[in-house]
């Protein structure tokens, strides 16, 4: 929806609810529409603040703090040069689209990945590219062919290049695979991959999607936060909370105690004795948030999440669409009932709605 076009729905939200349910095969978005809000609304920045006469009088020099390289902040401030993309083997093809074995750059380390390309003549301005990040998978067994068969095989078929990376340390990716909740590293590389899709000859530029799960949903929405390069993400059972959220609300079951997150290496722990709970020092959980930066968030989002995952609270993705609509952003939310982590038993539906949605705004 064009925000400048219809200023006159700038205070109308459209508000939609349904739980998909049913049997497992694919239906269209008319017949089982998601839980839905659109926003026309824009945002503007505060003023600054008028300095007081004491602050103009006086200085006093203060030492500034590095920041945590996970601040929103901080991601903003680094450069994502990304590099040419190098076919380094050639794959058996699928349906209507060729695989490639690939590489790039990313922090001076060689990321691989798996990118389909369709068949057929290429649109003048270049094929539409959805990047596709992976969930956790222990990366001792991650393997660049295997997992997500499915999920690239739809989406490129429906005539998308497809960019599959491989995080550090993951397969042949050089670095250490250090997670993705306590540092930067994962989001790097994928940003990374994306100046490395807008170099690419056969890539329309301006036409760059996300699709993230679980883990990958994470990385989606920080990445969406970060750069205005991703016009359009759609996240399944994503990681999606704030880190307040996932401190407290995520890995720990009801009768939890506060100790049984103390194990070693724990980011939760580290972070707490290093700045402090969430409410001794907001400011740093704030800043580290994606969902803090929402109004700046560079495309619309689609959220599918199964009712009975045990993986992924379903209240992340939850809290996540009406932070969207506190934030005037279009989101939708798709819930399946009885589903677990994969989406497995509505799989046909939610992709029918994840291809949709990218046909919508980036076709």
């Amino acid at each position: 929806m064009n925000k400048t076009k219809f200023p006159w729905l700038y205070s109308i939200i459209l508000s939609l609810i349904i739980t998909a349910c049913g049997t497992g095969s694919a239906q269209s978005t008319a017949s089982s529409p998601a839980l839905e809000v659109v926003s026309s609304s824009t945002t503007t920045s505060p003023p600054a603040p008028t300095p007081t006469e004491s602050s103009t009088l006086t200085s006093i020099p203060t030492a500034t703090p590095v920041p945590h390289p996970l601040e929103i902040s901080a991601m903003r401030a680094r450069e994502y040069p990304g590099s040419d993309i190098v076919i380094e083997t050639v794959l058996d093809p699928g349906a209507n689209y060729n695989r490639y074995y690939v590489s790039y750059l990313s922090e001076g380390l060689k990321i691989y990945a798996l990118m389909t390309v369709p068949n057929g003549e290429k649109p003048p301005t270049g094929w539409p590219v959805v990047i596709f990040n992976h969930g956790y998978i222990p990366p001792d067994v991650y393997v660049t062919t295997e997992r997500y068969i499915a999920y690239v095989d739809l989406i490129a078929r429906s005539g998308y290049i497809v960019f599959r990376s491989d995080y550090r340390g993951h397969a042949n990716s050089e670095g250490e695979a250090g997670g993705a909740y306590s540092r930067p590293d994962y989001t790097v590389d994928v940003l990374n991959a994306v100046a490395s899709m807008k170099k690419h000859p056969d890539a329309d530029r301006n036409r760059i999607g996300m699709w993230g799960h679980s883990m990958g949903g994470y990385i989606t929405l920080r990445s969406m936060v970060t750069t205005n390069d991703i016009k359009v993400g759609v996240i399944w059972a994503g990681v999606v909370a704030s880190y307040p959220d996932l401190l407290t609300k995520w890995r720990r079951g009801p009768t939890a105690s506060p100790d049984s997150m103390r194990r070693p290496g724990s980011w939760r722990i580290t972070f707490v004795d290093l700045y402090g709970s969430p409410e001794e020092n907001p400011d740093f959980w704030n800043s580290i948030s994606a969902n803090s930066y929402l109004a700046d968030i560079s495309g619309p989002v689609q959220l599918h999440h199964g009712t009975a995952d045990t993986d992924v609270p379903l209240e992340f993705s939850e809290t996540l669409f009406f932070q969207m609509l506190e934030a005037n952003q279009y989101a939708e939310l798709y819930k399946y009932d009885g589903d677990n982590h994969n989406i497995s038993n509505y799989f046909s539906a939610a992709m029918q709605r994840t291809i949709e949605f990218f046909d919508r705004y980036l076709k």
